[in-house]
């Protein structure tokens, strides 16, 4: 199971090759290349050009070639937001209008098509909101006036073919823009629901076997003393590891499952027994109505994290946990008589469990008791389910 996580994590978290991010390009829509044949309309005036009928076939040969060739240089530049804004982009775009306008008027006839891929271009590189009676009816305009004095037979097609090349080019290559957008916003999404995965595991594995550990070391300490003179009393320490142990398993299955809801009831238990085995008498009350099931959950982690911190680092007698539920907040105290908050290390439980309770619009205070020793403080909001019965096996008072 923890294998096949590592495997899904590693497939979402793995950079993409270069070839892999071509392929992605090529595949998720068009690019400079998927214009190109439409130069093709330009076979017409090649055709004028080599059939002999047009004045002055060298100018209009080199028009022609650098007409292509400006052509070409723009629709790759159009698919690349970085220089389709630039001014060099619209300089070519402004140098191809000037150039298809020319050939236009000096050779008419199939020269007039080299407006539909004038439109094409701009379409390319113009994608503004208000395309149309910023760019497209102006240059329509001309294209109509220009058309209907060379040959008025063709002008509406010509302008058609110019209008529709402008707004189609242009609406297809926006929609195609938002869908790279929204797949790469849905691919960072992918990475930071990987990452929140990741420190949920790691704060789950933390508060599991930092708790855990604590009472198995607790209870070892405790069968080595007791073996010298009361070895049953030593051998109900090593069961009790054993269940520990057992225990710890079952919920190292379930954390890296996700499905693991921890119970305050059982953690209030669980507590109880892990201060008692390291000779700290524990005083448990809880009042209120019952919680919601993930306030619940998210008390049961601060009582475990503050249950191990009084074992490991407080070197207390007395522990007092108190659990006071209302309608609105939720309120949990760990109240120790040790050492104080000063040697108790700020570690990532309570890091952690600080960023879950913020999460959950809660709070978590650590400071000194009034009497010495270490007071854990944590707020957040209670919705009791209706119908639901406080916690079962839940034991008031010692």
């Amino acid at each position: 199971m923890t294998e096949a996580l590592l495997k899904r994590t590693t497939a979402v978290c793995r950079p993409a090759t270069v070839r892999e991010r071509w392929r992605a390009r090529r595949e998720g829509g068009p690019s400079g290349f998927s214009l190109l044949p439409w130069l093709l309309m330009g076979m017409g005036a090649l055709s004028h050009l080599v059939q002999g009928d047009a004045p002055n076939p060298w100018l209009g040969g080199l028009g022609l070639l650098a007409f292509n060739t400006l052509y070409v240089a723009i629709v790759f530049r159009a698919f690349d937001r970085s220089r389709r804004e630039t001014p060099l982009t619209w300089a070519l775009l402004a140098a191809l209008a000037v150039l298809a306008f020319a050939l236009a008027i000096g050779y008419g006839r199939e020269w007039l098509l080299l407006f539909p891929l004038l439109g094409l271009a701009v379409g390319s590189v113009v994608r503004r909101p208000r395309l149309l009676p910023t760019v497209a009816l102006p240059l329509c305009a001309a294209v109509a006036a220009v058309t209907l004095w060379r040959d008025s037979w063709t002008a509406f097609g010509v302008v058609y073919g110019t209008f529709i090349s402008v707004m189609v080019t242009a609406a297809i290559l926006a929609l195609d823009e938002t869908v790279r957008e929204l797949r790469a916003t849905r691919e960072e999404l992918a990475r930071a629901a990987v990452e929140k995965e990741r420190l949920r595991f790691s704060r789950d594995l933390h508060d599991l076997l930092g708790h855990t550990l604590s009472v198995i070391v607790v209870k070892s300490e405790a069968a080595r003393r007791l073996a010298p003179r009361d070895l049953d009393a030593a051998l109900g320490q090593i069961t009790d590891i054993e269940a520990v142990g057992r225990q710890a398993l079952t919920e190292i299955r379930e954390a890296v499952t996700g499905y693991r809801e921890g119970s305050l009831g059982t953690e209030l238990d669980r507590a109880r027994d892990a201060l008692v085995s390291a000779g700290v008498e524990p005083v448990v009350r809880r009042s209120g109505p019952p919680l919601e099931p993930t306030a619940e959950a998210l008390l049961g982690w601060v009582v475990r994290e503050a249950a191990t911190n009084v074992v490991r680092h407080a070197g207390a007698t007395r522990c007092e946990i108190a659990v006071t539920s209302g309608p609105e907040r939720a309120r949990l105290t760990v109240t120790d008589d040790g050492r104080g908050p000063s040697p108790a290390p700020a570690g990532s439980g309570l890091l952690g469990l600080t960023e879950r309770l913020t999460a959950a619009g809660g709070t978590l205070v650590t400071s000194r008791a009034p009497g010495g020793g270490f007071r854990l403080t944590a707020e957040l909001p209670a919705s009791p389910p209706p119908g639901t019965d406080e916690t079962p096996g839940l034991r008031f008072g010692v």
